[in-house]
């Protein structure tokens, strides 16, 4: 970076423009900001100039060079409107957000600018960056530190009445809820959204987060039916606006066709027009997950998981729930498998189930706890030992209805008598 100053003109911010190179660009736009003068036009070339900057430096991924770009600016802040620095710095740490692998410088940038917007007194900007710093700690898995970040941001936006952050707070804090497993919490929180969010005009991408998180607690709730409708809402949202989340909503959506048992339906909508554009990884893991199912397969089954393996088990979403239908599917296929014996082998049952026997041992000792059931493992024979269903004798309940009868007339008699001595 050069030691001599550019004029802040429209010029300078050409000549960037006209750079061979990024560094070149980047040194130029440097040198206007160096610029001494504080007069209206000026201040004007320099807010692009900062904009330009910022993209560059973005571009080249020097996320450490934005962050000193956010220290060395704060004498030019005091110049420019608050509203403006707003703008500026939101954008430079959004710029930052942009750049892969840089979580924790994240955390760090927004808890240096919180300590200065404190002592700034700039209550706007600050309540902004630390609901962007809760988001990103719970990004990082930190939920207790978000929480208590959130707690007390929560009512001092309540009394400034800023309903539009408000349902940024409550649907960050319902998303934490839910990562905690906290599911009542999380529901009220998204009920407090919904609630400012009904108040004021809410843009299309932030209603689309809140009917996202709506689907997403309903599929908690085993409602697959309201679930889907949720992600139906919010998959039109986000595909107005071309927003990536999009296909996560679509993706949802099927995975809700699948756990109602409509996997039928699945190729329907993956080649509708709107299932066309999103065409890719993410609905071929759900085709591959619906085919399974509507063909009662776990080897299908197992094979979507292993091929799909990022879209299906990384997304947390999809894998608690379809942990829950692998299980069910197991069970069922187990039972059918073993009703015809007394006794089999184990590594039989594997065969035709087409599972590792070591796995169908285990889910079967499984059922056996949970008296899906009776029988017992025969290890050293490798065998499955079934027991008949034991008849019940139907002595025991008559005679338990006997005794309580014997009850009550003693009862009786002995009110009775009570009266009478009385």
């Amino acid at each position: 970076m050069s030691s001599s100053h550019l004029p802040a003109t429209t010029d300078s911010i050409a000549q960037a423009l006209e750079a061979k190179t990024p560094s070149e660009a980047i040194s130029i736009l440097y040198r206007v900001l160096e610029n001494p003068s504080s007069s209206p036009d000026a201040l004007r070339i320099k807010e692009q100039a900062i904009t330009n900057l910022s993209d560059l430096l973005r571009q080249e991924n020097r996320a450490e060079e934005l962050r000193s770009l956010l220290t060395q600016l704060r004498p030019f802040f005091a110049l420019i409107p608050k509203a403006k620095t707003a703008k500026i710095v939101r954008g430079i740490i959004d710029d930052v957000a942009k750049i892969p692998g840089t979580s924790d410088l994240q955390i760090s940038l927004c808890k240096e600018v919180v300590q200065w917007t404190r002592a700034e007194k700039r209550t706007f900007l600050r309540q902004r960056v630390e609901a962007k710093l809760a988001a990103l700690l719970m990004e990082n898995k930190e939920y207790q530190e978000a929480l208590n970040l959130l707690s007390g941001l929560i009512k001092e936006v309540r009394r400034l009445d800023d309903k539009l952050l408000l349902v940024d707070i409550d649907l960050l804090e319902s998303k934490l809820h839910f990562s905690l497993r906290n599911l009542p919490k999380a529901k009220a929180s998204l009920t407090a959204a919904r609630t400012a969010a009904n108040a004021i005009y809410v843009p299309p991408a932030q209603q689309g987060n809140i009917d996202l998180q709506s689907g997403i607690l309903h599929a908690e709730e085993k409602d697959y039916k309201t679930a889907y409708s949720y992600f139906f809402e919010a998959f039109e949202a986000f595909n107005a606006l071309e927003d990536p989340r999009a296909v996560f909503s679509l993706k949802y959506m099927l995975l809700c066709k699948v756990m109602v048992s409509q996997a039928d339906d699945v190729a329907g909508i993956i080649s509708s027009k709107a299932g066309l554009q999103y065409v890719g990884p993410e609905l071929d893991a759900m085709k591959a997950v619906a085919d399974a199912h509507a063909k009662r397969s776990l080897k299908l089954f197992e094979i979507a998981l292993r091929d799909f393996k990022a879209q299906l088990e990384e997304d947390p979403i999809v894998h608690r729930h379809l942990s829950s239908l692998y299980d069910t599917l197991l069970e069922q296929n187990l039972c059918r498998l073993i009703e015809p014996f007394s006794r089999v082998e184990i590594a039989h049952i594997a065969e035709l189930i087409e599972l590792p026997v070591d796995h169908v041992e285990k889910k079967l000792s499984q059922m056996i706890l949970d008296k899906k059931f009776a029988g017992t493992l025969d290890q050293g024979n490798g065998c499955l030992i079934i027991f008949e269903d034991p008849k019940t004798d139907a002595i025991y309940p008559a005679t338990l209805e006997t005794i309580s009868n014997i009850g009550k007339v003693v009862d009786s008699l002995y009110v009775r008598s009570a009266k009478i001595m009385a």
